[in-house]
């Protein structure tokens, strides 16, 4: 429960940038950059959440939370000024983003989310709504500030010489990996039984009168949409697929479509509502099953892949282009896997999962394992070819092996400066105000001296 907590936390951890005007109220302003304020709560709320989550022994923490909170309200001060607007359908995007995602820990269960919150997601949706898009704000004006900082091959080697010789990393054993993503095909039976069942919910719906919104959270094959009904709530152009956009953008107010077949399977939709070029839309979706026999198939296939690609008559990059999954990211990367953590193509073994850990254990630099079976992010079964294209030895660092690494390490650091230097900078012309109670902080020096320069 402790970890599910967490988890939860983590996801609703938005900046607590907005405020509502019943919490000034109640609460105390404790800092005040150009037109935005910080509450005290604000900076205790953070410290707990900190304190639940790592502990907390530095008696300057709050010192540290406050510095941050100061920086934050003065990017967002910033975006004001700069008129950066963030588009509402991003900010309700990334809310069910996480909504649905706090549910998915939660094993979909609606009740249990309730509980938690003590509140229906609508009003969890309302309460966290404005400190997101501030939270977004933030980070899209902390983005546009660091855009133009670039790293030159000449700073990253001064970057490395100025790290002491015994200050230098280690690194482990590491492996890059090349993949083939290859899904099983729907055959004709089952895709048939697929169509021919959502073809009778919609006479149920359309011939006799039955409720759309009852059929698609018994039938849907959509958890998320389902347990709502089949609603998809309020979206722009390029949200959806583009043969289910075509239709829902066709239809009038209240009408039902025919069915519609996208890469998910056959959809149901109806068009609630239209306005310009949002709409609001629900489905129900019906997935064709996939057999034993189109795994066995898939499997077969990318076998047959793995040995054209061994006796060189097939490139293992040709084969990536012509045989393996467009969805999925090492596709546009000439099949190259990459590391999520770490933004690059370089894996240590720990990082590995299991199942490709053991497929490539005993394989040479250039050699390619057999199918491996694994689960898509989505919950579907899938399978791969992995190749191993370079292995090294655990070492310490250095440029000629870890050039990236240390590009990466050098361009965070200047990155650093650089937003040091911009809020430095920005202070100065800007409205400062910090309660008493933090003077004595020994990381906010720049902060006081510019509240004193806000006064006549």
């Amino acid at each position: 429960m402790k970890q599910l907590i967490g988890i939860v936390s983590a996801l609703f951890v938005v900046i607590n940038i907005g405020y509502s005007q019943n919490r000034v109220m109640i609460d105390q302003v404790v800092g005040k950059v150009g037109s935005e304020i910080i509450l005290l709560s604000d900076i205790e709320e953070q410290y707990a959440l900190m304190s639940a989550q790592q502990g907390v022994s530095d008696p300057n923490a709050k010192c540290y939370l406050l510095d941050q909170l100061l920086a934050q309200r003065l990017m967002l001060n910033q975006a004001r000024l700069d008129s950066l607007v963030i588009a509402d359908e991003e900010v309700e995007s990334q809310l069910d983003a996480r909504i649905e995602r706090i549910l998915s820990y939660m094993n979909n269960d609606v009740s249990q989310f309730e509980a938690y919150y003590g509140q229906s997601i609508a009003e969890v949706r309302e309460e966290f709504r404005t400190d997101l898009k501030n939270q977004i704000t933030v980070e899209r004006m902390q983005g546009q500030i660091m855009n133009s900082v670039k790293i030159t091959p000449s700073e990253v080697k001064d970057f490395f010489a100025s790290i002491p010789v015994d200050s230098l990393p280690y690194f482990n054993s590491e492996v890059e990996l090349g993949e083939i993503v290859y899904l099983p095909k729907v055959n004709e039976e089952e895709r048939e039984k697929a169509r021919l069942k959502l073809e009778d919910i919609r006479s149920r719906i359309v011939d006799d009168g039955e409720s759309f919104e009852e059929l698609a959270s018994i039938f849907s094959d959509d958890p998320g949409s389902g347990r709502a009904g089949g609603d998809l709530g309020w979206a722009t152009r390029n949200t959806f697929v583009p043969e289910f956009e075509a239709t829902a953008y066709g239809l009038e107010n209240g009408e039902i479509a025919e069915l519609v077949e996208t890469e998910f399977g056959f959809h149901l939709i109806q068009l609630l509502e239209r306005r310009g070029n949002t709409i609001h839309a629900r489905h129900i979706l019906v997935k064709p099953e996939i057999t034993s026999a189109d795994y066995e198939l898939a499997y077969n296939t990318l076998d047959s892949i793995r040995n054209e690609i061994e006796i060189d008559s097939l490139s293992f990059s040709a084969a990536v282009k012509r045989h393996s999954d467009d969805k999925q990211q090492s596709y546009n990367n000439d099949g190259n896997m990459v590391n999520p953590k770490s933004g690059n193509t370089f894996f240590e073994i720990g990082e590995l999962d299991p199942d490709v850990y053991f497929a490539i254990d005993t394989l040479e630099v250039g050699e390619i394992s057999s199918p491996i079976e694994f689960q898509l992010p989505t919950g579907e079964k899938a399978y791969r070819l992995v190749v191993v294209k370079s292995r090294t030895k655990p070492h310490k660092a250095n440029l000629q092996q870890d050039y990236s690494k240390i590009q990466k390490a050098a361009l965070e650091s200047k990155k650093t400066v650089f937003i040091n230097d911009w809020v430095n900078e920005r202070i100065e012309n800007t409205f400062i105000q910090v309660d008493d109670r933090y003077n004595t902080c020994p990381n906010l020096e720049n902060w006081q001296k510019a509240e004193k320069n806000s006064y006549p």
